[in-house]
């Protein structure tokens, strides 16, 4: 593997972005010029850098679902949250902070969480590296509790989950506020679809199923049986 010069990993970057998010539906040019901008070889490990714009899922802990999400699934979730300048955003699952960057770089302000304290660690030290002030990533279980941690300061006006769930869940929902946002990959292997929940109103909720993909579980979210009787 070729060593990851600064002129090697900008040319990375390039096609990352012309090969690989663009033809995934990736075409709102303020993402494309976010995803120029923010480094994404500065937010994997260091073992890891020369692999940061590839096509894949990168790990990030122990864990089989302790990963960092292939660079187009970051940008279209990212994308088609719609976030505007004046957005309090919530995101469950920091990993690296690479997406909390670019959550933080469309929004207001970002509370991220995230389970596992050293990737938490990790995480805050990537996202002050990249002068991002604007995000605070806190080691919490986010579904603990009927979602207690997400909801001190909410409603929030978009929610990202980064990763994949068996259900939304309502007490999540709940959380939105009026016209807010959540997106996230719902279903089971092979079967998952990314879903966007808007709140129209107090008890309204609008939902999309734009696009399949793949997506590591999230810890401790309930799973439904699959089965009815």
């Amino acid at each position: 593997m070729t060593s990851s010069t600064p002129l090697s990993l900008d040319r990375a970057r390039f096609n990352m972005i012309e090969q690989q998010v663009r033809p995934w539906e990736v075409l709102d040019p303020t993402v494309l010029e976010l995803l120029d901008r923010v480094k994404r070889d500065q937010f994997v490990p260091a073992a890891q850098k020369a692999l940061a714009y590839v096509d894949m899922e990168l790990p990030l802990g122990e864990s089989a679902d302790q990963v960092m999400l292939a660079p187009r699934l970051q940008a279209r979730m990212v994308q088609d949250l719609a976030i505007k300048p004046t957005d309090k955003v919530l995101e469950i699952g920091t990993g690296s902070g690479y997406t909390t960057a670019l959550l933080a770089s469309l929004a207001q302000r970002v509370v991220s969480l995230e389970i596992d304290d050293a990737i938490a660690s990790a995480a805050r030290k990537n996202l002050q590296q990249a002068g991002i002030t604007n995000a605070e990533v806190r080691v919490a279980d986010a579904a603990a509790n009927g979602f207690a941690a997400c909801a001190a300061e909410g409603p929030w006006d978009a929610i990202l989950v980064a990763g994949s769930v068996a259900e939304v869940p309502a007490a999540l929902l709940a959380l939105l506020a009026k016209g807010g946002r959540l997106i996230t990959i719902v279903g089971h292997e092979p079967v998952m679809r990314a879903t966007i929940v808007t709140r129209v109103a107090d008890a309204g909720f609008s939902t999309q199923q734009p696009w399949d993909t793949i997506a590591p579980r999230l810890r401790n979210f309930a799973e439904p049986s699959r089965f009815s009787f």
